[in-house]
């Protein structure tokens, strides 16, 4: 039963993986002076609009945090797009390396907390490298309740805590 399940799940992830090839084609490279064509595959405009996707507020590699429900290590629905961009920049840059931190509330103890703020940073790992980013360029690491981004003791702040933070290795 395990053995036909891996088979499902791996044929299943190849056909995923076959549906988000693009084919090489132009782009517009807005990140130097004015609109010029290039194409895909030119390694200097690549690592420009690399670089720029994760400095600019308006691109979605700009946001860096998932955020989960209470008592929970789900990756939402509404962040997925979020960690698949994620996994997609560390499929397109091989020496791109990440840290994940998983965060909790004040709420449970400090043992319970750690675990779960291990078990959301791994929940996110799972997902980018599901979407096809390596193993060894992710690290999940889990703060518990030790990095609160909220500090007050209220329903928006700790759900402001539940989160796991994506961290690029340089920044």
């Amino acid at each position: 039963m395990k053995k036909v399940l891996g088979v499902l799940l791996i044929s299943l992830l190849s056909a995923c993986a076959s549906q988000n090839k693009q084919p090489s084609a132009e782009v517009e490279d807005k990140s130097v002076g004015g609109p010029s064509r290039t194409t895909e595959s030119s390694p200097t405009t690549t690592g420009l609009a690399n670089l720029n996707s994760l400095t600019d507020p308006n691109h979605i590699l700009y946001k860096r945090s998932v955020f989960f429900d209470f008592d929970s290590y789900v990756v939402k629905d509404e962040y997925r797009p979020l960690v698949q961009a994620h996994a997609q920049y560390l499929r397109d840059n091989g020496n791109a390396r990440v840290l994940l931190q998983g965060n909790t509330d004040e709420r449970g103890s400090r043992e319970y907390n750690l675990a779960l703020g291990q078990r959301r940073a791994d929940s996110v790992k799972n997902v980018m490298t599901l979407s096809g980013a390596k193993d060894s360029q992710i690290e999940s690491v889990s703060l518990g309740e030790e990095k609160p981004r909220g500090v007050g003791h209220d329903e928006s702040s700790w759900a402001e805590n539940r989160r796991t933070d994506i961290r690029y290795q340089g920044e």
